[in-house]
């Protein structure tokens, strides 16, 4: 399939399945990010729904797309919260399955006053998902217009996903956090997306080269995902396709806290991609709604639903 090829949205999506992390974040704001061995005084602090998996499957449900999740989280008290706010958000979550003896992944992130964030995560229970996890989940995957994966579970259970899904279904990987990729999953792979720096790290690229995001992401392509997109922040996104680049701009944003803005790109793309939206207007949508999420402090709680995200 390609995914490339494609029209103006529907007005709703089709099926995405999401494979990856459901999180717990603990947020303080800082003046500053500390260096290392500095010690920062941290300002207000709040609890906030997270994961990469989970942020992104509300994306793609506020987005107007119909989501499945396949996750794993502890059997305590979070787990137990963090499934009935993805089942409140419209999200499916009948492959969400508990893990005895392991917490609910968590994350705790520093917030500075510029937006900027760092972000250190405990896996938990996400570390446990495996092959079994996905093979049980195999008519879904089957059914699944698109499927979006991270790197913040396992690369078995992702690469696994990647072989079961049917002929027709768009393989979407976020490498995020950055992590060294098999070629065989990269093989299979429809649409790669990644920020500029883990777009220099899959090149083996040193992180302040100044190398042209167009000339990084058709190198990037020759690692075998068909089209890539790289999330510039301030600056939009863009994606090498077999048809050229298409370049998006970023509107006017006041920046509160980037955090979530990667992964409500990330489901708001996904879920017009799977509503066989062009490329163009994909990346508009997603573009949009990372901007928008980042006028706000924390992840989940500020993806915006789909009417304030529509393209003109």
């Amino acid at each position: 399939m390609n995914p490339a090829a494609g029209h103006d949205a529907p007005a709703t999506s089709g099926l995405v399945v999401v494979v990856g992390s459901i999180n717990v974040d603990y947020v303080v704001e800082v003046a500053h990010l500390p260096t290392p061995g500095e010690t920062v005084t941290g300002g207000r602090q709040s609890v906030h729904p997270g994961g990469k998996g989970a942020n992104q499957a509300v994306a793609a449900a506020r987005s107007g797309a119909q989501v499945e999740l396949i996750a794993r989280v502890g059997t305590d008290d979070a787990g137990v919260a963090r499934i009935a706010q993805l089942k409140n958000e419209g999200v499916g979550t009948t492959f969400v399955a508990t893990t005895e003896g392991k917490a609910t992944g968590t994350a705790v992130v520093l917030v500075a006053a510029d937006g900027e964030n760092a972000i250190v995560v405990s896996p938990g229970a996400n570390q446990c998902l495996d092959v079994g996890d996905i093979e049980r989940a195999a008519a879904l995957l089957i059914d699944a217009t698109l499927l979006v994966m991270q790197t913040e579970v396992p690369l078995s259970a992702i690469q696994r996903a990647a072989e079961l899904v049917g002929p027709d279904t768009i393989r979407v990987l976020n490498c995020a956090p950055y992590i060294p990729l098999a070629p065989e999953l990269l093989e299979l792979v429809d649409v790669l997306i990644v920020n500029a720096v883990e777009a220099l790290q899959l090149l083996g690229e040193p992180t302040t080269s100044d190398l042209d995001p167009a000339r990084v992401a058709e190198r990037l392509r020759d690692l075998g995902p068909p089209i890539v997109v790289i999330t510039r922040g301030a600056e939009g996104a863009l994606a090498a396709t077999d048809r050229g680049i298409v370049q998006v701009p970023a509107p006017p944003t006041l920046v509160v806290d980037t955090t979530g803005a990667g992964d409500a790109f990330v489901g708001a793309f996904s879920a017009r991609l799977a509503a066989h939206a062009s490329m163009a207007e994909a990346l508009n949508f997603a573009v949009a709604a990372g901007s928008l999420t980042s006028e706000h402090p924390g992840a989940l709680p500020n993806i915006p639903p789909l009417p304030m995200t529509e393209s003109p």
